[in-house]
């Protein structure tokens, strides 16, 4: 047997003692790759994208200052304990106002009935003079006439004597103010038409009050007058305004051409007689 026979590692004879192995090396085996460590586990779950329902899932940390701030709070929810009770309050009461306003005018325009005629001097007393209802934008005849008020003071001056003011006409100031208006105030419209309309409708010719209601509406009537010559400055530099004295002027709406109607132009005059104000009212029409 060859002493290189191959599968034999045995050496004989002298080449065996000491002598070098003439035999090439084999190749060594190729060293294992070392194993992959293991991905470290976050440290906390990723929070999926989008809208979820986390009520029943992982909760984020407490915030420490350094992740994401949640949104501060805004409107009514950004107030204290206590402002968010008052808004709660104050709301409350507008809502009720509200609705005793509408209750008040649907009594106030609903056919008699129990309710209104049991409390109707309540009713009253809140829907007039500012609430008034009435139909005459639907009347079949409306009004053919122009109809203006106008009011003069006499004024108690700084130096103690006394003058009488000129006529302001006070209609012709508010169709100045809705002339080119295209928004023009409820009170511009109607505060002064709807005040006189009231006193016509409480007093006789005679200018006396006729019912309940006509006291009332003569000092709605003062009571605006006072107000706009307190506005014109009637009184002057340290004037008072002592007394007022109120006339309508009415005259006749000229018929179109077509017509063969005629009508008198001529003015037609209501004066009253003069009014004392208060001290209240010669400041500015509050009583």
């Amino acid at each position: 047997m060859d002493a290189y026979d191959e599968g034999s590692n045995a050496r004989h004879g002298p080449a065996g003692q000491g002598v070098p192995d003439p035999r090439p090396a084999l190749p060594a085996p190729p060293a294992a790759p070392p194993a992959a460590a293991p991905p470290a586990a976050p440290p906390w779950p990723e929070w999926p994208e989008g809208p979820e329902d986390l009520s029943s899932g992982p909760h984020p940390p407490a915030d420490d200052g350094t992740g994401p701030r949640a949104e501060p709070r805004t409107g009514v929810a950004a107030l204290s304990l206590g402002h968010r009770i008052g808004v709660a309050l104050a709301l409350a009461a507008v809502a009720v106002g509200v609705c005793v306003h509408l209750g008040m005018t649907f009594l106030h325009v609903a056919p008699p009935n129990t309710v209104s005629k049991e409390h109707r001097e309540t009713i009253e007393s809140w829907i007039y003079p500012e609430f008034e209802q009435n139909w005459k934008l639907f009347a079949p005849n409306p009004l053919q006439q122009n109809i203006a008020v106008q009011v003069r003071a006499e004024v108690r001056t700084a130096e103690g004597a006394t003058r009488t003011t000129g006529w302001y006409d006070l209609s012709a100031q508010d169709g100045r103010a809705i002339d080119g208006n295209l928004l023009p105030s409820h009170t511009q419209q109607n505060e002064l038409r709807r005040a006189w309309d009231f006193f016509v409708s409480t007093h006789d010719n005679d200018n006396r009050p006729v019912g309940l209601r006509g006291a009332l509406a003569e000092a709605y009537v003062r009571r605006i007058v006072a107000l706009r010559l307190d506005r014109a400055d009637a009184a002057g530099p340290g004037g008072v305004v002592e007394r007022v004295q109120v006339r309508s002027r009415t005259t006749g709406v000229q018929p179109p051409e077509w017509s063969r109607e005629r009508i008198s132009t001529t003015p037609v005059y209501r004066t009253l007689s003069w009014w004392h104000l208060s001290e209240d009212e010669a400041r500015g029409g509050v009583g």
